[in-house]
């Protein structure tokens, strides 16, 4: 694994800053109770603007696997996420993202072997209890529904970004982006037709708010997403989106008048702690692998090959076998 730059760093980073607005816009400016028909008003036109800019069509496995990454990515996940989003406060809808960094490096450790550094997992843990400190203090009762919604929208995206991590598509990340939403789109249709009926009126600001999440929160913010998830390991990745409740909170607070006190502060501040103690960890653990191994009686940087290794020539017959 290659070290960690800061610039790979800022633009995943993007990804969660520009969903942490998901909340307050659908709050704000989209029609009421139509998380179906919003969810394929993000993902379906931004899909196929970026397909046709692509122009390339999965093949072979790809055609399965890209569905199944656009039903775990898109259609599951974002049909959950609007769910959440219109029955609970944009910064406790937020704060139950943040979760996804612990189901994240757990699945990462079952599927790919991907073992997380301890480090990482203390900050992970780290940023929960800021999660769990925004938890409590959210002022009334939680909403059953929305808070089911946000627990399954977590798994439902931790297993896509495990499998994305895991089947490498051999695409930039513009095609697979695309792939996924245009898959998850299209799956969305019919399901948003036969549960919600023919679409509502569009206004201005709804208008404006889908144009956000289609343009910025969607096709910018997923490639931004999956260019960190091929540079960082998947809990690192996941670790960046703890960005996505503070933003969350923050709007929330700032702009729709919620709550936000010193204990909103210092929840903030843990979720923030998390995200960088988590990226160094991973960061210095690449490092150290990357490292060469020093011979006895020499530098470091004049360490020699490993010559009892058998030539590649000599191995062919057991690779040919697997």
């Amino acid at each position: 694994m290659e070290s960690i730059s800061a610039r790979t760093v800022a633009l995943t980073a993007v990804a969660p800053i520009a969903w942490g607005t998901t909340y307050l816009t659908t709050e704000a400016l989209l029609p009421p109770d139509r998380p179906l028909f919003s969810a394929v008003v993000r993902a379906l036109p931004a899909g196929l603007l970026l397909l046709a800019f692509a122009r390339r069509l999965p093949r072979g496995a790809w055609w399965w696997k890209a569905g199944a990454l656009g039903l775990c990515n898109i259609g599951l996940f974002f049909p959950l996420l609007f769910l959440a989003a219109y029955r609970l406060p944009g910064g406790l809808a937020a704060t139950l993202q943040a979760t996804l960094p612990l189901a994240v490096m757990a699945l990462a450790y079952v599927a790919l072997g991907e073992r997380a550094p301890g480090r990482a997992v203390v900050a992970a843990l780290v940023g929960l209890g800021g999660v769990g400190l925004l938890v409590l203090g959210s002022p009334g009762g939680l909403d059953a529904l929305g808070l089911a919604a946000g627990v399954a929208s977590v798994a439902v995206a931790a297993t896509g970004l495990v499998l994305t991590k895991r089947w490498r598509a051999p695409v930039d990340m513009l095609t697979l982006v695309s792939w996924q939403l245009v898959a998850g789109g299209l799956l969305l249709v019919p399901v948003a037709l036969l549960v919600e009926g023919a679409p509502p009126a569009i206004d201005a600001p709804a208008a404006l708010g889908y144009l956000w999440l289609g343009g910025v929160g969607t096709a910018v913010a997923y490639v931004c997403w999956f260019r960190g998830l091929t540079r960082m390991s998947a809990g690192a990745t996941a670790l960046v989106g703890l960005l996505n409740p503070v933003v969350g909170t923050a709007l929330g607070a700032l702009v729709a008048g919620e709550a936000f006190g010193p204990l909103q502060g210092l929840a903030v501040a843990l979720v923030l702690g998390g995200v960088l103690g988590g990226v160094t960890a991973s960061q210095q653990r690449s490092t150290r692998r990357a490292r060469p191994v020093p011979v006895a009686g020499r530098p470091a940087h004049h360490a020699q090959p490993d010559r009892t290794a058998q030539p590649e020539r000599l191995r062919e017959p057991a690779l040919s076998r697997s």
